[in-house]
């Protein structure tokens, strides 16, 4: 009789008559430790393995999870504000992250970071270990069991707050099973009706106010005689100290182009003419991007969270008006350009002017060097003594950068004035008389 072949969980293993699955695994086949027959040899050794079916063959049970106060986070992410994204004046398309303890944003790594940042902020504190799933921001392979190899900007991170990660079981959703419902109940609770936010930080501090009014207002869950705030209050002792903020940025390289821009994230933010030509180092936070070139912070810019934007920064462009001034009219980076009051008077008087362009880039050329603030009192000197020429606002900073200087020579005691002369104009009269 051939043997008999049975498939349990995408695995065929070949029976002799009258042999039995655990009997061909475990004593008859060797364990040459390849994944196969590991995997093999875990299958039989579960007591709930049947070689006919994929599933256990006692109903699955679980376990209420209680956690001690100020020990365990637990971390979710998920892309809420797909179903707030309504309540935004300006359309922006942004995934968050909800946490028990609760913080809010997207699953990259710099967002991560700040929500970590900004939740132990809130509580004043840490916990000592935190509970996340598998996600490729925390964890690059996952191992047998509950041993991971996690990513190394997140314990970095991790070693910083003093917390010590532990990932999830795959697709076993109940390891964290008091956060998983959060979202919908936020959303039920605090967005019904839909409200409108000019941007996220009006939101933010806003959620802000009606959660802590909320916990304020309403008695815990399980300790029925204190409200949900003065159960916080109480584990806040509890917490691990801050000891300061964790610099979570995402460190990409980029190459910039001949325009001056640089690509990261479906975006393109601007840099110094001086880093063209050579490769830069983007670090993302969750708020802002800034592109650094051999240590030197080349730009800085707040984040674009849409898609296909461009982010200028006119005064990365300034050295390059220097060779053509007439870019100043109708250049990208310059488009609804606002300087300061007396800098843009002196923008308006020279537009008249045949040669008003190349004059006003001197005067923003001058800012490389004397600063912003110098070379606007500078134009307000200028304008009160109504000229506004390049020559003149120039020849100011020449001079307020080079001032008259002191006197050094000492006068002997000797030859001190004993009586300081007077000015009296009527002395003159007597001469006449």
């Amino acid at each position: 009789m051939p043997p008999r072949v049975i498939w349990g969980s995408n695995i065929g293993i070949a029976l002799a008559d009258g042999e039995t699955t655990e009997q061909r695994i475990l004593t008859n086949q060797p364990d040459d430790g390849s994944a196969r027959c590991k995997v093999s040899r875990a299958l039989v050794q579960h007591k709930d393995f049947s070689p006919f079916t994929q599933q256990p063959t006692t109903r699955s049970t679980f376990n209420a999870i209680s956690f001690q106060q100020g020990r365990t986070e637990l971390f979710e992410p998920r892309p809420w504000t797909h179903g707030v994204r309504p309540l935004l004046q300006h359309k922006q398309d942004r995934q968050r992250d909800h946490s028990r303890l609760s913080f809010d944003n997207v699953t990259k790594p710099e967002m991560v970071f700040d929500a970590h940042d900004r939740a132990f902020a809130f509580f004043k504190g840490a916990c000592e270990r935190g509970v996340y799933d598998n996600m490729k921001t925390a964890v690059d392979t996952i191992l047998i069991g509950k041993d991971r190899q996690y990513n190394r900007r997140f314990l970095q991170m991790c070693g910083h707050y003093l917390v010590e990660p532990v990932a999830c079981t795959p697709a076993s959703g109940w390891e964290k099973g008091q956060v998983e419902n959060q979202v919908g109940l936020v959303r039920e609770r605090f967005f019904t009706p839909r409200l409108r936010f000019k941007s996220y930080d009006d939101l933010n501090a806003w959620l802000l106010d009606k959660c802590v009014a909320y916990a304020k207002a309403h008695r815990h869950p399980e300790i029925a005689d204190e409200t949900v705030w003065e159960v916080f209050e109480e584990e806040r002792q509890k917490l691990v100290p801050l000891r300061g903020r964790f610099d979570g940025f995402h460190a990409v390289s980029a190459s910039v182009s001949k325009t001056c821009l640089v690509r990261f994230d479906g975006n393109k933010y601007s840099v110094k003419a001086s880093a063209v030509g050579r490769p830069v180092e983007v670090h993302a936070y969750a708020d802002r991007i800034v592109i650094r070139q051999d240590g030197i912070v080349v730009a800085d810019h707040k984040r674009a969270f849409g898609r296909a934007q461009t982010v200028y920064d006119p005064w990365h462009y300034v050295a390059v008006l220097a060779r053509k001034p007439g870019a100043l009219r109708n250049g990208a980076p310059f488009k609804d350009w606002v300087l300061p009051s007396a800098m843009e008077k002196i923008r308006r008087k020279l537009a008249g002017s045949a040669d008003g362009d190349r004059q006003m880039v001197k005067i923003l050329a001058a800012v490389l060097d004397d600063g912003l603030p110098a070379v606007e009192a500078a134009c307000a000197e200028a304008l009160d003594q109504n000229v506004h020429s390049a020559d003149v606002i120039l020849n100011i900073l020449a001079r307020r950068r080079d001032p008259v200087p002191p006197l050094t020579i000492l006068t002997p005691d000797a030859l001190k004035l004993q009586h300081m002369p007077l000015a009296d104009c009527a002395r003159y009269d007597q001469l006449r008389s």
